[in-house]
């Protein structure tokens, strides 16, 4: 029997959808792929109605709708916290309280208007909690039949980190922690002190930290100020934060600013100015904390369920640096991050456990011992059609080629003459990360590709790193990886010292830019300034393609890895279409574009003409 079981998150950040047929994943997409607003929260119509087409069904087919957490449990914390903090709050409370009894309150009737809207059919509508779908993401997900599960984030409706344990078919949250004490909100706190955007600028201050100076005595002092006066972190990784400090249960801001002055010294970072050595080294010690207590978390939970196997969601999951420096503890033989392991991953958690939980059904093996991810390859493809269609729109010239390796061979020799090209194939990825459909890819072995691709493709800060792409088979040659996979770049390792050049003398005194563009190793455009990278690991059982385009690369060059980064510019999510990644080919000092089978080269474009100006249509965050 056919059983079909829709999973969406929505009303929060990077609403999305997921589709399961029998337990496999069909499709999955984020809803800011299609409106191009980035983290689009709103219902997500576009991703509800790929998914569904993808699958060749209806409503009326459909099994159950799973919705990624539980409405009511949210509204009581929402009160209960206004009142255990009143007087305090009242300005948030009259915000907030509107949009609730109007409309998220009622969230089953919200729903049912949106879908109808999709089409017609009423299947059961379920409403698993926010952490269990999070758990649910990463445990059914993952290759194992039996895993300690840890979660941690801002906040569901309760619990900001849960333990759990899943075996066969049957998932037990064992522990939990509860807001106001949240290790994902401490996190985001500090990426608001230091000038970056709550729910989106997390990963920049974990960028931000190598620059920090471990060996100063203001990085020391900062992280003594964050066990003392902001947080009581207990050995099994539990913590209490001191809310005299923080304004996000019940204020509009993260932390009360003057108390966060008056501990560190510096005044909250105002977004875009200059980023100067103390908020580095701010940034360094609240990610020393943060590993601190994910690696405390992660032993707690192999004592309490003596698993060799971890599987991790939630927000900072998606911490790659904790991530790589827990798998290096040998802790647990196996770790294993959901590659949407956010809000939007919740909407495949809550279609999982409404298959094997409200169900009853087995775990679903993958082929091989693999997730049943599919490499996390879940969005819409485009056929030839439609790339010819864009072309024909913009009067575009092209080459095609007939035979994909001689793609391979032309792309590989234009890396090697120091051109960025977009990469875009196949189905697009379920995830924040581009893992080789739609990517933007350069050489790394040139000390100016991370300038280049900062400043002139991406519009973005020049101190932000890159990722390599490495051949599944060459990662150990060139980083600690000891043999893990890492095909989600949820993973930073360290260069080996083989690839390392010695640093100058001084070399944590030097200013930021300066620093950055020491050359550190021979592959200089993907090893931070801490000698690390984050790490995808390629794969030729999951993107054959892109396998073969780095194994050209390699053929001609020696070097088995490209930097990869995301096809998009600032503040613009992931391209979708064929047209999305030509107008943003256009827009940017790309040098080629490829899609599909066919080669674009810059040179030859004629002048693109576009409504507006592209800098603007986006938040810059």
């Amino acid at each position: 029997m056919r059983h079909a079981i829709l999973g969406i998150s929505a009303y929060y950040h990077d609403a999305a959808a997921v589709l399961l047929e029998n337990g496999r994943i069909v499709a999955g997409a984020h809803e800011e792929r299609f409106t191009r607003k980035k983290h689009d929260a709103s219902f997500p119509t576009n991703a509800v109605g790929y998914v569904l087409k993808e699958a060749g069904v209806g409503l009326a087919d459909l099994t159950a709708i799973a919705f990624y957490d539980k409405p009511y449990l949210k509204f009581e914390r929402l009160l209960e916290t206004y009142h255990a903090f009143a007087p305090q709050g009242l300005q948030s409370f009259l915000s907030a309280m509107p949009v609730w009894i109007k409309e998220k309150l009622f969230m089953r009737r919200m729903l049912w208007e949106e879908l109808e809207k999709v089409g017609p059919g009423r299947p059961t509508l379920l409403f698993p909690e926010h952490h269990l779908s999070h758990a649910a993401s990463a445990y059914y997900a993952s290759p194992w039949a039996e895993a300690a599960v840890l979660t941690v984030d801002g906040v569901g409706e309760w619990a900001t980190t849960t333990i759990g344990h899943g075996s066969g078919r049957d998932l037990t949250i064992l522990r939990q922690l509860d807001f106001p004490h949240s290790l994902g909100l401490l996190y985001s706190a500090f990426t608001y002190f230091c000038g970056f955007k709550v729910n989106s600028g997390e990963y920049k201050l974990m960028g931000l930290a190598p620059y920090g100076d471990p060996d100063a005595a203001e990085t020391a002092r900062y992280v003594q100020v964050i066990r003392d006066e902001l947080m009581d972190l207990r050995p099994d990784g539990s913590l209490l934060l001191n809310m005299a400090h923080f304004d996000y249960a019940t204020g509009l801001t993260m932390v009360k600013d003057a108390s966060f002055e008056r501990l560190f010294g510096i005044p909250r970072r105002a977004p875009e100015s200059e980023l100067t050595q103390p908020y580095m080294n701010l940034a360094l010690a609240i990610q020393t904390v943060t590993e601190e207590a994910v690696l405390r978390m992660a032993g707690t939970a192999r004592d309490m369920t003596g698993s060799p196997r971890l599987v991790m969601a939630g927000g900072v999951a998606l911490n790659c640096v904790a991530n790589g420096k827990l798998l290096r503890t040998g802790m647990f033989e196996h770790v294993y991050i959901q590659p949407a392991a956010g809000d939007a991953g919740g909407a495949l958690g809550a279609a999982l456990a409404a298959w094997h939980i409200h169900l009853g059904r087995d775990k679903v093996a993958a082929p091989d011992g693999r997730d049943i991810m599919q490499g996390s390859y879940l969005g819409p493809e485009f056929p030839e059609r439609d790339i010819r269609r864009c072309a024909r729109r913009f009067s575009a010239p092209f080459t095609r080629f007939d035979d994909f390796g001689d793609l391979c061979a032309m792309v590989a020799g234009l890396l090697d003459e120091g051109k960025a090209v977009g990469w875009f194939q196949g189905r697009m990825e379920w995830g924040p990360r581009a893992l080789g459909n739609r990517s933007i890819l350069g050489d790394p072995r040139r000390p100016d590709m991370q300038k280049k691709l900062n400043l002139k493709i991406k519009y973005r800060e020049g101190f932000r790193p890159f990722a390599p792409s490495v051949l599944a088979e060459a990662a150990d040659e060139y980083f600690q990886l000891d043999g893990a996979p890492s095909p989600y770049m949820l993973l930073v390792a360290p260069v080996r010292e083989a690839h390392r050049k010695p640093l100058p003398e001084g070399y944590n005194q030097l200013p930021l830019y300066d620093r950055l563009y020491v050359l550190r190793s021979d592959i200089p455009a993907v090893t931070h300034v801490d000698y690390s990278a984050r790490i995808q690991t390629v794969h030729p059982e999951t993107n054959p393609r892109y396998h073969a385009l780095i194994s050209a690369f390699q053929e001609r060059t020696g070097c088995g890895l490209v930097v990869n980064t995301s096809f998009n510019v600032r503040g613009e999510p992931i391209v979708c279409t064929p047209e999305d990644a030509y107008r943003c080919f256009m827009r940017t000092e790309m040098d080629h574009l490829v899609l599909g089978d066919f080669l674009f080269d810059k040179e030859a474009q004629p002048p693109f003409e576009d409504e507006g100006d592209w800098r603007n249509e986006y938040e810059l965050d």
